[in-house]
């Protein structure tokens, strides 16, 4: 994928999805469920009710949770499947089992804690219309001209997207090798992320203004503060190991 430019990314085909019975689909919206069922449901409620593209929800559950499992059996719907992980797995193999399975062209990873309140699936369709672009979002990140610290930017063009809400071509994706299945944490697996998206010269598109609210981050919130800091350091550690060399890829340079 390193020497892959965009109008090359924009024509891989993407192989079927990993479940034969799942119709092809414009875009997949995905999240990865590891309890609190009550966002989850409000997530779902919030896509079922403004998504207007051809689409199918796909919930990972990462929680080991028969309430959440239960949940989920009473919730069948023709545009949602459920994919359950048992043992749970880190963050960044749990999204690429969404990724595999997924059917649409295009995947939205959304955490749990976003509720759309419009479309804002359509704009990011567009934004990935342009064959420039391989990763777009309403939330942007640039580095401080380093690639050690990340601060939030309404771009457009930035460097990466965050995980809240975070679109890209499932070819891409796949073509990338997916998320890095060493950030078992979800700090920093965005970026790094984006990043791979990015490295054949491909653009990183903030698209402010997008209709959703971004409500409590329970992964963040349910870890202790001492523990996160250590498990950001060491993700921040991984992100650095691969891309510490590619500082070309900050757009403010």
């Amino acid at each position: 994928m390193d020497s892959a430019n965009g109008s090359e990314l924009q024509a891989i085909k993407a192989p079927p999805s990993a479940d034969p019975k799942a119709p092809p689909r414009d875009v997949t919206l995905l999240a990865v469920v590891h309890g609190w069922q009550a966002d989850a449901e409000r997530w779902l409620l919030s896509v079922f009710t403004h998504c207007k593209a051809d689409f199918e929800a796909v919930v990972v559950d990462n929680s080991q949770d028969p309430r959440i499992a239960g949940w989920l059996k009473n919730r069948a719907a023709e545009r949602l499947r459920v994919i359950t992980l048992d043992p749970p797995l880190g963050f960044g193999a749990a999204v690429n089992a969404g990724i595999e399975a997924a059917s649409g062209q295009v995947v939205i990873l959304f955490d749990p804690g976003v509720e759309l309140n419009g479309d804002a699936i359509a704009p990011l369709l567009d934004a990935l219309s342009d064959p420039t672009v391989a990763v777009a979002g309403p939330f942007g990140l640039r580095g401080r001209g380093t690639l050690k610290e990340f601060d939030s930017s309404p771009g457009p063009d930035v460097d990466a997207i965050e995980g809240y809400c975070l679109a890209f071509r499932r070819a891409d994706a796949l073509a990338a090798g997916g998320f890095d299945t060493r950030f078992r944490f979800y700090r920093m697996a965005d970026v790094e992320f984006s990043f791979r998206l990015r490295a054949g010269g491909g653009r990183a598109v903030a698209l402010a203004g997008l209709p959703l609210v971004k409500h409590e981050h329970r992964l963040w919130e349910s870890t202790e503060p001492s523990e996160r800091e250590r498990l950001s350091k060491r993700n921040m550690y991984r992100f650095l190991d691969r891309w510490r060399d590619r500082e070309d890829l900050l757009v403010g340079q």
